[in-house]
């Protein structure tokens, strides 16, 4: 794909050209991977023959809020604007994985961690993570491609097709595009999952956007509907937010309340995955 810039790039590769260094190790993908770039006056060379102007190099190093992707010599952020939704979406650097901002709100726990390592916990709160898992919410992808590494299959749903647009862009988010055992479904999950079968799935992970975006994705009826297509002996994972905040301790009551009244048994705290997990 075409490389993907941050400010934690950009300020290393313009401190390196001010010190008139003729080229620079970087980062194309946000972190995942490490090649050299050549510096010259006006501009910088990847080793594919991508160049970028000091002065696009420049803006990107002094937005800390955006990520850039590189096309023809011209660095455009990624953000997008929902019909959907009415919401605009964007890609969040971090010295990690990036996040996405919804409306400014981060769709992952960026302090003190990152948001593959924010994944890593919600993977483990139910390992392990094997036969048919249903993610409910894409966003990014990085649940859906964990949970593939292991799982048979994963069915994961997006609401926002603004949202996959940003992960096409994200250079952390593209096996949700190539893993054969990532199945996606465009749909609003609570809606779609009425339509899914019972006993379906082993695990199910789900991660909805904060109460105020998403409230019929924490109400008792589509929490029976989890219970449904949930095979017996399966768990779920359901992520709430820091179950130890104020506003995260009246969240969290409510969503244990509400899964064992739809049936749930062995509801408890996830504490290292500001989540609760269950079992039917």
């Amino acid at each position: 794909m075409h490389p993907v810039l941050s400010h934690f790039q950009a300020k290393k590769l313009l401190a390196a050209w001010l010190e008139k260094k003729t080229d620079c190790e970087t980062s194309p993908d946000l972190g995942l991977t490490v090649l050299t770039v050549s510096l010259e006056q006006d501009h910088l060379t990847f080793p594919d023959g991508e160049f970028l102007r000091w002065e696009a190099v420049e803006a990107i190093a002094g937005d800390e809020n955006g990520c850039y992707v590189i096309r023809a010599g011209e660095a455009s952020k990624i953000q997008f604007f929902s019909e959907t939704t009415g919401r605009s979406l964007s890609l969040y650097p971090t010295s990690g994985a990036p996040t996405m901002l919804v409306s400014g709100i981060p769709m992952h726990r960026i302090k003190d961690t990152d948001p593959h390592k924010d994944t890593l916990e919600k993977i483990r709160a139910v390992k392990p993570v094997v036969g048919y898992v249903l993610d409910t919410t894409t966003g990014l992808g990085y649940t859906a491609i964990e949970a593939a590494k292991t799982a048979s299959q994963v069915t994961t749903i997006e609401l926002d097709p603004m949202a996959l647009e940003v992960a096409r862009n994200n250079p952390w988010s593209q096996a949700l595009f190539s893993d054969p055992k990532i199945k996606q479904i465009i749909g609003d999950s609570f809606e779609v999952i009425q339509e899914l079968e019972n006993g379906r799935f082993t695990r199910i992970l789900h991660d909805p956007p904060v109460f105020s975006l998403a409230g019929d994705l924490y109400s008792g009826e589509f929490y029976m509907e989890l219970y449904r297509v949930l095979r017996s002996g399966g768990r779920l994972f359901h992520y709430v937010g820091d179950p130890e905040s104020k506003s995260g301790r009246n969240v969290t009551a409510g969503v244990m309340r509400r899964l064992q009244q739809a049936g749930f048994r062995e509801v408890r705290k996830a504490m290292r995955a500001f989540g609760v997990v269950a079992v039917k």
